[in-house]
């Protein structure tokens, strides 16, 4: 695990971070770190993992092909 101080914290936002913490039950810590998790997003994957995973979702949705000439002729009467 690594550390991590920050330094020159404005008041009003280190009263809400553990007013925040307070709420949620957890220490000024653990809410940084649920935070940061939170606004970071969660981290990448591999590509054939993501692969694999979008293979999978459209085996279980059956997605076809959409019909070209019928997407052509709604986008021409909505123009009519």
């Amino acid at each position: 695990m690594s550390s991590l101080t920050i330094k020159n914290i404005p008041a009003d936002l280190c009263r809400r971070l553990k007013r925040v913490a307070a709420e949620h039950r957890r220490s000024v810590n653990s809410e940084v770190i649920e935070t940061l998790s939170r606004t970071l997003g969660p981290a990448s994957i591999p590509a054939d993992e993501f692969l694999a995973r979008a293979r999978s979702l459209r085996q279980r949705i059956h997605v076809t092909a959409p019909d070209l000439a019928a997407l052509g002729r709604i986008r021409a009467e909505g123009r009519a």
